[in-house]
């Protein structure tokens, strides 16, 4: 088993080269000037050629790119052009907050789409079948950041129930396990779990419909056994599929927040995202994108190991 984790660690790290590159070029291939929120548009030429030197971009791209990586190997992503901070520290920040409205959507969207996937699959063309066959694509189809504001409309501005922005009291972007930030979680956890609750309940619904109809199922219930262990044998089995699209769901949830964070001034990933596009902050952009590629190529590294030690059938060369 070591030796296969090693090999998918070392077949991961091209992928992590690969994307880096990717993301690097995509960012420079935009038109417009990174340094114009930083140089006046009346600057000295010899001012302007001082700053470009400051932030290393009077050097040829390959150059650029090869000092980028190894700094940022070492953790240091380089210094926002709009705000002079680290990248570094407003992304762990923003990376806090993304996790925990990524978690709390995944549990919410999870243990729903399982819940629903497995009543359909055992109550088939049943009236409890197209009911969660209807949540199903009613969730995948609704767009995100449509539903949030919808949700915004009716439990902020018309019930007052819930707070609309921010990850706490008077726009915290600080996360604390209390009540009071908890009701700012709220609406953008729900609102993020639709789609993958729509996707896990048909990819169980369709996994778990066919385990049943296999002859395994048939000689289990032949031979006696109680319903509880063959509902443990059904999850064995169900298990690698299922988990193989919560890892890309959740890989989705952690790079596909912006709109839902940008609805909410959700202080994560995806707002800071936002500003930096519009504020054109090539370092923080590229810090933002290179991490959450990073933890995406990490996930599927991590969801491809336990799919293995889950099902020994699963080739490991």
């Amino acid at each position: 088993m070591f030796v296969f984790i090693f090999r998918r660690f070392l077949f991961a790290l091209p992928i992590a080269l690969a994307v880096a590159a990717v993301c690097f070029s995509l960012v420079h291939l935009a038109p417009g000037d990174p340094l114009t929120a930083v140089i006046p548009a009346d600057a000295p030429a010899e001012v302007v050629i001082a700053i470009k030197e400051a932030y290393g971009m009077d050097r040829p791209l390959w150059i650029q790119f090869v000092s980028w990586v190894q700094r940022a190997v070492q953790g240091d992503l380089g210094v926002s052009v709009a705000t002079g901070r680290p990248v570094m520290g407003d992304i762990q920040l923003a990376l806090s907050n993304t996790l925990t409205l990524a978690f709390a959507s995944a549990f919410l969207g999870f243990s729903g789409g399982i819940l629903l996937g497995a009543l359909a699959a055992v109550y088939r063309g049943t009236w409890i079948d197209k009911a969660a066959t209807a949540v199903a694509i009613t969730g995948v189809s609704v767009p995100h950041y449509w539903l949030g504001l919808i949700l915004v409309i009716i439990f902020s501005v018309q019930l007052d129930w819930l707070p609309s922005m921010g990850a706490g009291p008077g726009g915290s972007a600080n996360w604390a396990w209390d009540w009071a930030h908890l009701r700012h979680l709220i609406l953008p956890a729900v609102t993020m779990c639709f789609i993958p609750m729509g996707i896990v309940t048909r990819t169980v619904r369709a996994t778990v419909a066919e385990i049943l109809n296999s002859e395994f199922v048939t000689a289990l219930q032949a031979r006696g056994l109680r319903r509880p262990r063959i509902t443990l044998h059904i999850a064995k089995n169900a298990a690698p599929t299922v988990l193989s699209v919560m890892g890309l769901q959740f890989g989705y949830l952690l790079g596909g927040s912006i709109l839902v964070e940008t609805v909410f001034s959700w202080p994560g990933t995806g707002f800071l995202l936002n500003t930096a596009i519009f504020q054109r902050d090539i370092p923080l952009l590229q810090g933002i994108i290179l991490v959450l590629a990073m933890f995406f190529v990490a996930l599927n590294l991590l969801v491809d190991v336990l799919q293995t030690l889950m099902d020994p059938r699963i080739k490991r060369s």
